[in-house]
């Protein structure tokens, strides 16, 4: 990757930069040359670096893109902030399938004072295990 300004791109192998980075590269070159004045660098080209940060690490990315070190890792912080928002649901709702009636069931109930055998046909299991519920309590 030839570049006449002596950019750390040239000081590091072109194989052991990421295809990525590199595009990323050459986007801010492209746009150093068209600047005017101080004009501050576009929030795609900080997401797109941001985003290389987060997968490369601050220190290298800032190096071969020649962007300051705390700002890049504000930006990096900052993706990976609203990235995580949106990709963590903070509630989730699981509403259980209705039951089919179940064909036979047989509860069978034993305590010091007795024991009880009830037989339901085409009941639900939610209701059944109501009734073993308060069946139970009055036994014990």
């Amino acid at each position: 990757m030839a570049d006449p300004d002596n950019s750390p791109i040239l000081n590091t192998a072109v194989a052991d930069v990421p295809a990525a980075m590199r595009r990323v590269y050459r986007r801010l070159e492209r746009w150093r040359k068209k600047r005017k004045g101080r004009e501050r660098i576009p929030k795609a080209l900080w997401v797109a670096a941001g985003e290389l940060a987060r997968e490369h690490g601050v220190n290298q990315v800032s190096r071969v893109l020649r962007l300051e070190f705390k700002q890049l890792r504000r930006a990096a912080e900052a993706g990976g902030l609203n990235r995580q928002k949106q990709a963590t649901p903070t509630f989730v709702e699981f509403i259980a399938p209705q039951t089919p009636a179940a064909g036979e069931c047989v509860l069978e109930l034993e305590s010091p004072r007795g024991k009880l055998r009830i037989e339901l046909k085409r009941t639900a299991m939610a209701e059944v295990t109501g009734i073993s519920r308060a069946l139970w309590e009055m036994l014990a």
